[in-house]
């Protein structure tokens, strides 16, 4: 009876290491993702991913192809969360004073104002919006940062309406009137450097799911409870082939 119970306890171990790695640790988090497209005659391309935890946003914006210099420097590019519109890239019609660049002012009806601004360190907040130390600089280049998110912002994730502009043009891809006009912004700049780039509304990809341990840092993304059940197995093998080896090395010693 007691060899009996003891070859009952090994699969019950099995059973709860099963039950225990199948648990969430904690809920999902959330992630959004887009890839942008050109406005205006850009010639650039970009990425972004956002993650959402709690109150905080992991943000990896990928750029390339922008305008290199301006006015001899490396060129800065402004990038914005924008929300609280119709959560779309404007189209050729948004041009309504006839200068064949979609302003900023003229773009916002699409995707609306500001709600978060993208900068490579600092401020998120509208307020830097405009602040061209902060924004992305030269003609590629990569930000990604921890921040967190602000009601506005959360709201226009969660409608659905939050859309990713990337500005700054190449003056010299613009039209006539265009390279003449000043910003709609920050008058003592030429309307290129404020005027959108690059577009994408953000989409909600798969739940995140937290993997590893807590003082580790090492996360894994995945859609199903894939890996929890492989790791459930992985100790239901340990757990049985630990009881069994124990089992042995009892019968081996009543035996002798």
């Amino acid at each position: 009876m007691k060899k009996t119970l003891r070859f009952m306890a090994v699969p019950t171990l099995a059973l709860a290491a099963i039950a225990l790695s199948g648990s969430p640790a904690m809920a999902a988090d959330q992630s959004y993702q887009s890839t942008l497209g050109q406005l205006n005659g850009s010639a650039g391309s970009g990425t972004i991913t956002l993650d959402v935890t709690g109150d905080q946003a992991h943000v990896v914006l990928k750029v390339s192809g922008m305008p290199a210099t301006f006015m001899d420097a490396p060129y800065p590019h402004v990038q914005h969360i924008h929300g609280g519109a119709q959560g779309v890239c404007p189209a050729p019609s948004a041009d309504k004073d006839g200068d064949k660049v979609i302003s900023t002012t003229e773009g916002a009806p699409s995707y609306g104002a500001i709600v978060t601004t993208l900068s490579t360190s600092g401020d998120t907040s509208p307020a830097a919006g405009l602040d061209l130390k902060v924004g992305g600089q030269g003609a590629s280049y990569t930000v990604d940062r921890t921040f967190e998110l602000n009601a506005e912002t959360k709201a226009a994730l969660k409608a659905g309406t939050a859309v990713v502009v990337v500005h700054g043009l190449d003056p010299a891809t613009l039209s006539a009137a265009g390279q003449a006009a000043k910003s709609d912004l920050a008058p003592t700049l030429p309307l290129a450097a404020t005027s959108p780039a690059l577009c994408g509304t953000l989409k909600a990809g798969q739940m995140k799911m937290p993997a590893g341990g807590a003082d580790t840092g090492v996360t894994q993304e995945t859609g199903t409870d894939t890996g929890a059940l492989a790791v459930g197995g992985g100790l239901a093998l340990i757990a049985l082939a630990g009881g069994a080896y124990v089992i042995r090395r009892r019968t081996a010693g009543a035996a002798a």
